[in-house]
């Protein structure tokens, strides 16, 4: 995914240094050339060698000694790279870099970037929340710098709250969607349906389905990085709300009908990921059913379709994707739910796949064109396979202009 891609990795002074190495070594297993700026204080956490063997690059770490390929290392690793990030970033870069203080490697090569720069804060809890950390975090946002923002849990002094160095995965996110998003969807505002909705059968019982939701908020989170407005309809999930978007929480497909509807006048794309019950209980017994004999019989009834009704009131300059999840006839099913719907393009995959089934985090999908064409993509994570289908998106809504 991010093969060609040149990375500068500045790491800093603080415990989670060690954290950092596990991020060089997936950015380079993914391709990219990660070359690493390290502070002295990062030096008395982790040594430079561990770099150097899992990067296969050389470290820099002195403003006035040049690396192998590097000239001018401030300027070099600042110019060639297509994105600077610091993980993890403490509060005293953070408090350079506000300021404009540069005086050593790693804060006058970030004072050189043009590229993307993006900042992985970890810290202790206090400091985190102390107000001129957080002053300074507003600051270099307003700047244009990007954060992924530190976890809650414990830190490595013993207390519990918001400073832990936010997980390798989530980073490596990050930076893919910065790397792969060209700001393309600045201006445009994207409704998202995610995960399944519950139907109640009494207080205690629902009917459901089997949606982790993790492809929704991929789409979400990939959208938000793009530059485009996120309005993020979800049923319940496991999942934290992606940065960046507008969460709209809902549980029945009723109350998802309404909010879908409310918010599609304002909507440029709206793309239907979530799994949608087709059927509710006629009846919702107001107190819990007791068992009483070897079968029970429940009485069910339509619930609203907002994908058809969504195609059958479509406005120019709308863009309408949907999903279909099937286990069989994929193409024939498909290729029937994009005409009847009046879609703009529809994404499907087989469920039975390995790979590709609910809960996953990859999947295995085939995009269908309203004008007939089918592109099968191989499997990969969902966030990359959300960036694809919003490149599918942003071909059509060209093409239409």
């Amino acid at each position: 995914m991010l093969k060609g891609k040149f990375i500068t990795l500045g790491v800093t002074g603080g415990i989670a240094a060690y954290k950092a190495a596990d991020l060089a070594s997936k950015l380079t297993g993914q391709g990219a050339a990660v070359h690493v700026i390290m502070t002295r204080s990062a030096g008395e956490f982790v040594r430079p060698l561990t770099f150097e063997a899992l990067t296969g690059n050389s470290v820099s770490s002195d403003l006035f000694v040049s690396s192998p390929g590097l000239k001018m290392p401030h300027i070099d690793l600042a110019g060639q790279a297509d994105l600077v990030v610091v993980a993890p970033a403490t509060a005293n870069i953070l408090g350079k870099l506000a300021h404009g203080i540069a005086d050593d490697l790693l804060t006058t090569t970030l004072m050189a970037s043009t590229c993307p720069v993006l900042i992985c804060p970890a810290m202790n809890v206090h400091m985190y929340a102390n107000r001129a950390v957080q002053e300074n975090i507003v600051k270099l946002a307003g700047y244009g710098y990007h954060f992924v923002e530190p976890e809650v849990g414990r830190v490595a002094c013993g207390h519990f709250g918001k400073g832990r160095l936010a997980g390798t995965d989530t980073i490596v996110r990050a930076i893919t969607g910065l790397l792969q998003s060209p700001g393309d969807m600045k201006g445009l505002t994207v409704v998202v349906t995610a995960g399944g909705t519950r139907e109640p059968i009494d207080p205690v019982r629902y009917i459901t389905n089997r949606s982790s939701g993790k492809m929704g908020y991929a789409l979400a989170e990939a959208v938000s990085s793009r530059g485009g407005r996120v309005i993020l309809i979800s049923a319940r999930t496991a999942l934290k709300e992606p940065p960046g978007v507008e969460l709209v929480p809902v549980e029945t497909a009723r109350e998802m009908h309404c909010a879908v509807m409310s918010h599609y006048p304002k909507a440029d794309i709206v793309i239907k990921a979530a799994a949608v019950a087709d059927y509710r209980c006629y009846r919702e017994a107001s107190d819990k059913i007791k068992k009483t004999g070897e079968k029970m019989t429940l009485e069910l009834v339509r619930n609203p379709d907002i994908l058809a009704e969504l195609g059958a009131k479509k406005r120019d300059g709308v863009t309408l994707v949907g999903f279909a999840a099937e286990t069989s006839q994929l193409e024939k099913n498909a290729t029937e739910k994009l005409s009847r719907k009046n879609l703009d393009l529809l994404v499907a995959n087989d469920v039975t796949m390995p790979g590709a089934g609910f809960g996953s985090d990859t999947n295995i999908v085939k995009l269908f064109f309203a004008g007939g064409r089918v592109e099968a993509l191989p499997e990969m994570d969902k966030l990359s396979v959300a960036h694809k289908i919003l490149d599918a998106v942003m071909v059509i809504r060209n093409t239409n202009k």
